[in-house]
């Protein structure tokens, strides 16, 4: 069940987050809106478009490239280590609940979830969401070898991923660039990035305090009077405007939690080096398990080779 704070919202959903789509564009948003905390689950089995590339080259950090397969494995294991959860089944429909406030989910396999809030991640089907549109502004009409065919509108959405239907969000990636790997993953980006924000607002962050971003930093550079708690107080309550409607208690507990959040991005040496370790073992989980090895044959006979011309030097 969600864990959504209960000032944001008296509806109990199944989920904070539904993503459609498990590409690199619903992956990336994923992983930023529950890193957040925002209770997220993302259905992938659809036809991502990335499952047609016959070999990744141009991905940012595989120079040689990378296969599709072991790309998306990466890409599902990060969105899980941030604690999204991925459920391989189909989504039919996405309708508002009763009151029309969040929505309802329809899977092919499984029973429907409700969401408060649902990023569409996927490029070639919005099917989905036509029961969304009663003002049929979410597709448009084109003609096609005489024939008469309907898309959704890559406009619909802004640059952001909002769209006039509160709650919803729109993270393919659209225009002439954007049939990109890379390029979806940063859209993605941005669209967990708005999410984030606007569950912020609806918490009760202050407009001022509501923008978000996610930056580890190293714990030499919290210097004397950012390690005092107070001072973090007074800069949080500097940012409250004089007109909020929030009651002490709740701002109270809106300033200590973003205190702690900041708090948690500073990370000491050791803490360093243990995620270094930790991410390089999540890598190797993914290479072929001879290519390891012959590897390890390499390394081992290179320093047996600076062994023996050492030796033969002295």
């Amino acid at each position: 069940m969600s864990h959504t704070d209960a000032t944001e919202t008296e509806i109990a959903y199944d989920h904070d987050v539904v993503v459609v789509g498990g590409g690199p564009s619903g992956c990336a948003a994923g992983v930023f809106t529950a890193r957040d905390g925002l209770d997220t689950v993302v259905f992938d089995r659809g036809r991502s478009s990335i499952q047609r590339c016959a070999y990744l080259e141009n991905y940012l950090g595989f120079p040689a490239g990378i296969d599709i397969e072991t790309l998306y494995g990466l890409i599902h294991d990060h969105a899980r280590q941030a604690g999204c959860e991925i459920v391989s089944d189909l989504v039919e429909s996405v309708d508002r609940v009763d009151d029309g406030e969040g929505f309802v989910v329809a899977r092919q396999e499984g029973e429907p979830v409700t969401a408060r809030r649902v990023v569409a991640a996927t490029r070639y089907d919005g099917e989905y969401m036509r029961g969304l549109d009663d003002e049929a502004a979410m597709f448009e009409t084109h003609e096609h070898d005489g024939e008469e065919h309907e898309h959704f509108d890559k406009s619909y959405a802004e640059s952001d991923g909002t769209t006039p239907i509160d709650g919803l969000y729109v993270a393919s990636p659209y225009g002439e660039t954007g049939y990109q790997a890379s390029m979806a993953a940063g859209r993605g980006t941005r669209v967990g990035i708005t999410v984030v924000e606007d569950a912020r607002r609806e918490r009760g962050y202050p407009e001022s305090m509501a923008n978000h971003y996610d930056w580890m930093r190293r714990e030499a550079e919290l210097d004397d009077e950012w390690r005092d708690r107070d001072r973090w107080r007074e800069y949080f309550d500097d940012r409250v405007p004089d007109d909020h409607d929030l009651n002490e208690k709740r701002l109270e507990e809106i300033r200590e939690r973003e205190i702690d959040r900041r708090f948690a991005t500073y990370l000491s040496d050791d803490e360093i080096d243990r995620r270094v370790e930790r991410g390089h073992e999540k890598l190797l989980e993914h290479i072929d398990d001879e290519r390891i090895l012959e590897a390890a044959r390499e390394i081992e006979a290179e320093r047996e080779r600076e062994r023996t011309s050492t030796e033969a030097s002295n």
